[in-house]
């Protein structure tokens, strides 16, 4: 079931995801005694992460991972895992066990990704043929309509397995893929900015391409929550925002 809202600024989309996320953590902990979580990237949930630091919760029994990272070395100023530390888990007592970061030091990116495949079924105890469910996976989108390293007909998009090669520009990404994201048991769009409209526009049409704009491929078995601020989905049809 899709849920959608649209929040009068930046700062209340950002106090709402908080509140959201820090709820679904909570409630996962309470249920199956640990939350997994696939963090993503880029400038608009940096706030977030850093209001999430200031929070009082259970770290030892939280797990952190992430949906996409660039091919860069893990102190490098584009590295999502270095702004995911420096906003949130370098503030707060979590053992570095349960970070699970994406390794960006192989020759082949191709290397990377199966490794962390392997990880993940490993953590989750799944077999080659089955998928993690994770409790929440945020995600953002471009002005492009990609999500997480999912570009607009690119052949990630195809992929079956857990983990793929992405590609912008011809440089290399690792990214969940379309099926690992779709058995969330809560995926969470957080999507902020003006530059957004025509995307999402398209995203929440009823007839689009999905190769064309790829957050439409994002279908989970779970909840699915578009979390936008004014300037991204005002505009947006009120039948469609309505949507519960």
């Amino acid at each position: 079931m899709r849920k959608v809202e649209v929040l009068s600024n930046k700062p209340a989309l950002i106090e709402r995801s908080l509140h959201l996320t820090v709820a679904k953590m909570t409630s996962a902990i309470a249920e199956r005694g640990v939350c997994t979580l696939a963090l993503s990237g880029g400038s608009t949930p940096k706030p977030l992460y850093e209001a999430i630091a200031a929070q009082q919760l259970p770290w030892e029994k939280i797990h952190v991972f992430w949906g996409d990272e660039r091919y860069v070395p893990p102190d490098h100023p584009d590295s999502n895992q270095l702004m995911a530390r420096q906003a949130w888990l370098n503030r707060v007592n979590i053992p570095a066990e349960n970070i699970h970061p994406i390794p960006t030091d192989e020759v082949d990116p191709a290397g990377a990704a199966r490794k962390y495949e392997e990880h993940l079924q490993t953590f989750f105890q799944v077999r080659s043929e089955e998928f993690p469910v994770f409790d929440i996976i945020l995600l953002g989108m471009g002005s492009d309509g990609h999500t997480a390293s999912l570009f607009p007909h690119t052949e990630a998009l195809k992929a079956r397995g857990l983990i793929a090669v992405g590609n912008k520009q011809e440089e290399p990404r690792i990214t969940f893929t379309v099926p690992l994201i779709n058995h969330a048991r809560c995926v969470m769009f957080v999507v902020a900015g003006a530059d957004k409209k025509p995307a999402l526009a398209q995203v929440f049409a009823p007839d689009a391409d999905n190769f064309s704009y790829p957050s439409r491929f994002i279908q989970p078995h779970g909840e699915l929550w578009w979390l936008l601020d004014q300037s991204a989905g005002g505009e947006l049809q009120v039948s469609t925002a309505a949507e519960s």
